[in-house]
């Protein structure tokens, strides 16, 4: 009696994880994540996962995208937008979620300087464009937000940002418009419009 009604037992549980499995209730699934490096502070960078999972990260630190990718199924990983002033690549990128749904944590985002000289722009009417000029470069600014003059200086080299022309009935001033450049950071300049 004692016999049958354990294997009675047995056989309705291995019934259960059987349609469980059928059902997808088995299916394995894996995140996708890793580490950025290089990001200047202010600045952010926006990752794209084939599977349409987007995240926008703004500082150096460990990243996992939300969405849970199932063994077996690929993975790519790239830089949707690209911070103001630098270049971020991707390393280990790609890959096949193996069968028993192992966590990917060795994507590696790693972001360089493109730029020695560049800061923020406000107050700028829609519409309107102002010009910025620094060690022989000019820049012309169509809209609010970061911004940053292409190029990397030597450190030390000084730099000196003015306006070179004004938008139509504003006037834009700067603050913080000279110095110094330092290695391994973007030197920072606001402007200004009214």
């Amino acid at each position: 009696m004692l016999i049958a009604a354990n294997l009675r037992r047995l056989l309705a549980c291995a019934c259960v994880a059987g349609l469980l499995t059928a059902c997808g209730g088995g299916t394995t699934k894996a995140t996708i994540g890793g580490t950025v490096s290089g990001l200047t502070s202010g600045t952010s960078v926006s990752l794209r996962n084939s599977d349409g999972d987007t995240l926008t990260i703004s500082a150096n630190q460990s990243f996992t995208f939300p969405t849970e990718v199932a063994a077996g199924d690929t993975y790519t990983v790239t830089v949707l937008t690209q911070p103001v002033g630098q270049t971020c690549t991707v390393g280990n990128g790609t890959g096949t979620i193996d069968s028993t749904g192992s966590d990917v944590s060795n994507v590696t985002i790693a972001c360089t300087a493109t730029s020695s000289v560049g800061g923020t722009l406000s107050g700028l009417a829609s519409g309107n464009s102002v010009w910025l000029a620094t060690n022989g470069s000019t820049l012309a600014l169509a809209a609010n937000g970061a911004f940053a003059f292409p190029g990397l200086l030597s450190a030390g080299t000084a730099y000196s940002v003015t306006v070179v022309q004004q938008p139509a009935q504003q006037t834009c001033s700067v603050t913080n418009p000279s110095g110094t450049v330092v290695s391994g950071s973007m030197a920072s300049v606001t402007v200004t419009c009214q």
